[in-house]
């Protein structure tokens, strides 16, 4: 167990996430991954009710705790709210093939390359949730993974959006090409604006981490480099920012392109 904020106390069988949302999104997609939940026994408002009844109709035992529990389980830093759940540690493995073979529409991605932060990544997902993409790519190695701080940044889309990390990042996206799916790098340097790229079909946006950007092989294996135009004095915008700002101009051109 740490004391960092986020941590998580990992047997080889469970892991503990935290809050609300993180708690509440994995009882609706995966009931039968959480094993309990331990809720601050002073809590008596809406949401924990809420909860409680969500609890006993997936017949999860709650178990009422104090606030010194809760913090030993996940940290004295962290933020749970009063909600911690234990949930079975193993993660499904998915593939990128997992989520294109049961699209019904043209693909719509996100690929982080060296986003580390934990609360970076969470919000991004959070952004591709509400963008309707379909997943989130990034590679093993330089990327933080789905932790207890991923997950209660997220507000529970580590659940609703896939999370697939991948051992080599370049090969990936070759093979996104060989499925036509167009990747289009975010690069401060790109002569295009992202407005003037056609992303009406299937399109992955890969985007790096804010300042050190995109990896050379990264940058010269996408497909097209478009910039965000910057109007203002600020040179560089948060990853989650951007990745927000790219994957709905995609859905704007496809909105357009569906009505015209």
């Amino acid at each position: 167990m740490t004391g960092k904020a986020g941590a998580v106390s990992n047997s080889s069988e469970s892991r503990f996430i935290y809050g609300f949302h993180a708690v509440i999104a994995k009882l609706r997609h995966s009931p039968d991954d959480v094993r309990e939940i331990f809720l601050d026994r002073t809590r008596q408002d809406a949401r924990a009710r809420d909860l409680a009844k969500l609890a006993e109709t997936h017949a999860v035992r709650l178990i009422p705790s104090d606030a010194a529990r809760l913090d030993g389980m996940c940290g004295n830093d962290a933020r749970h709210q009063g909600v911690v759940a234990r949930v079975n540690a193993l993660q499904r493995v998915l593939k990128i093939d997992d989520v294109l073979d049961t699209l019904a529409e043209p693909a719509l991605l996100l690929v982080l390359d060296g986003v580390q932060d934990p609360h970076n990544l969470g919000a991004c997902l959070r952004v591709a949730d509400a963008a309707g993409a379909h997943a989130v790519i990034a590679p093993k190695d330089r990327a933080c993974g789905l932790n207890a701080t991923v997950i209660k940044v997220a507000s529970g889309a580590a659940e609703s959006v896939p999370y697939i990390a991948v051992t080599n990042l370049a090969r990936t996206l070759r093979e996104l090409r060989e499925r036509d799916i167009f990747t289009i790098g975010a690069a401060a340097e790109a002569e295009q604006d992202l407005y003037r790229v056609d992303q009406t079909g299937s399109v992955a946006w890969v985007l790096g981490a804010e300042g050190d950007g995109l990896r050379r092989l990264t940058r010269e294996t996408c497909d097209r480099l478009a910039r965000i135009p910057m109007l203002g004095s600020v040179d560089s915008l948060n990853v989650s920012v951007a990745s927000g700002i790219c994957l709905f101009e995609a859905r704007r051109q496809r909105a357009a392109k569906a009505r015209s």
